[in-house]
């Protein structure tokens, strides 16, 4: 019995080593695979450029460059619940209104006026409120050219608008629209629609 004992024990060890073998050899592999980093790299058409689409790339380059755009910092200018998000804007930029903690007998129209002249506006937009359905909400507006609404150029929309809460005894809002266009809308400004 004493070869049969010493037949076992030296298949165990085998057993043993074979087992041990499998798992330093599978300790040495990850499950973690190594991801190309293509963030940062410019994507190439198969095609060759085009002079004209290198010319077109080129006047786009420059254009950025003379011309980045930063939109100003946003200054929250309020009147009881109702609040505007800056003083002033550019053409294409959207005017972002927030309302919060209406009372629940407060209900009327939000009327943003665009300037006529100096002393004259006309309603561009108005938004209903309703304290007791809703005490707060935030709306969105982007003046631009309109001819049912008669607005023809960007002449139409630049100047200094109001925004008027009808129904309340809160103090209007002044913001102003300059004449310089967000970059890549130019084409929605520049001709005029009437």
């Amino acid at each position: 019995m004493k070869k049969g004992a010493i037949v076992g024990i030296a298949a165990g060890i085998g057993i043993f080593a074979v087992i041990f073998a499998i798992v330093l050899s599978s300790m040495g592999e990850s499950n973690v695979h190594e991801v190309e980093d293509t963030l940062d790299r410019e994507v190439v058409p198969e095609e060759e450029i085009t002079p004209e689409i290198q010319e077109k790339l080129d006047e786009v380059e420059k254009i950025n460059l003379e011309e980045e755009y930063s939109p100003k910092p946003r200054e929250w200018i309020t009147s009881g619940p109702f609040q505007i998000d800056r003083s002033e804007y550019v053409l294409g930029e959207k005017i972002f209104l927030v309302i919060g903690g209406l009372n629940s007998q407060e209900k009327g129209q939000i009327a943003f006026l665009r300037p006529l002249n100096e002393t004259h506006y006309s309603v561009y937009q108005t938004i209903p409120f309703d304290g007791a359905k809703k005490n707060a909400f935030n709306y969105y507006i982007e003046p631009s050219l309109s001819k049912a609404n008669e607005i023809c150029s960007m002449d139409d929309i630049v100047g200094t608008w109001t925004v008027v809460f009808r129904g309340t005894d809160y103090e209007n809002l002044k913001f102003k629209i300059t004449d310089k266009i967000l970059p890549g809308v130019e084409d929605n400004y520049m001709k005029p629609v009437c």
